[in-house]
């Protein structure tokens, strides 16, 4: 029977190699984020095989630039045995990092194809949540992307369950469960994105409050966690999401009141 006081990071093995839990929920992640965009796209008047076809590309491409992201910002940990950086098996990958190579290829192949990029990105932003909200309970299992110290008292005041206190304790301390409020964060993201569909937004406008949203929950988030990133001083994330959010303020105000778009969201 499957216990939620003791999760192995290990599903199961086939011969010797091991299934991990990790690698499970990112998966299915992406498989939902696919048929909730892939039934959107269609219905706005997309080729079926578009969003295939993008991801053959963006799929590895963003697994590789998360690793490159990574290494750039533990470059330390590399240095001295440069080989380490194609171990990728071993962990050490970033969101931002996957992001970023996610919309670098999708702008590039949307060019390509003549296709609206503000379109495409407004389409995806809801699956690009429903994956950042199942991966994170990859690093649950892991015991990993967690916060510092705090007391159990502190967290049986915030309702949350036993099962989560007891994985978020690791060699007898209790940590805060980061990975649980940026799960929870980009759930209210989704729910108002959902409901932002029936506004009247320019399109580019929802990305915009995408990037927005989550990088206002990751900077402070981030600020919680003990295995940040760091560039110098300060924590890689948080200066990533600080970019993030003065590019979409900007590009908000440009597109509407300087550009003028009159492209809705809604529109095909």
């Amino acid at each position: 029977m499957f216990d939620l006081l003791t999760i192995d990071p290990t599903a199961f093995s086939l011969g010797p190699i091991d299934i991990r839990w990790y690698g499970i929920l990112i998966t299915t992640g992406i498989i939902l984020a696919f048929i909730v965009v892939q039934k959107e796209m269609v219905k706005r008047g997309m080729h079926p095989d578009f969003l295939t076809d993008l991801l053959i590309w963006a799929v590895p491409i963003s697994i590789v630039s998360a690793r490159i992201y990574y290494v750039i910002f533990s470059w330390d940990s590399y240095k001295d045995n440069p080989v380490d950086v194609i171990k990728i098996w071993e962990g050490g990958i970033a969101i931002h990092g996957a992001l970023i190579g996610a919309f670098l290829t999708t702008y590039i192949y949307t060019k390509r194809r003549g296709i609206s990029f503000w379109k495409v990105v407004d389409i995806a932003v809801p699956g690009i949540l429903i994956g950042q909200i199942i991966g994170r309970w990859g690093n649950f299992v892991n015991q990993e992307a967690h916060g510092g110290p705090v007391s159990q008292t502190f967290l049986e005041n915030t309702w949350i369950p036993d099962w989560i206190m007891n994985q978020m304790t690791i060699n007898g301390v209790t940590y805060h469960p980061t990975f649980l409020y940026e799960s929870l964060w980009n759930v209210v993201g989704l729910i108002i994105i959902l409901l932002l569909r029936k506004v009247p937004l320019k399109r580019g406008e929802m990305f915009f409050f995408y990037l927005t949203w989550y990088s206002i929950g990751r900077f402070f988030i981030e600020g919680m966690r003990t295995d940040s990133l760091y560039g110098g001083d300060l924590r890689a994330a948080q200066i990533v999401s600080i970019i993030a959010i003065l590019f979409s303020v900007t590009m908000f105000i440009w597109r509407r009141f300087v550009q003028k778009v009159n492209v809705n969201y809604q529109d095909k």
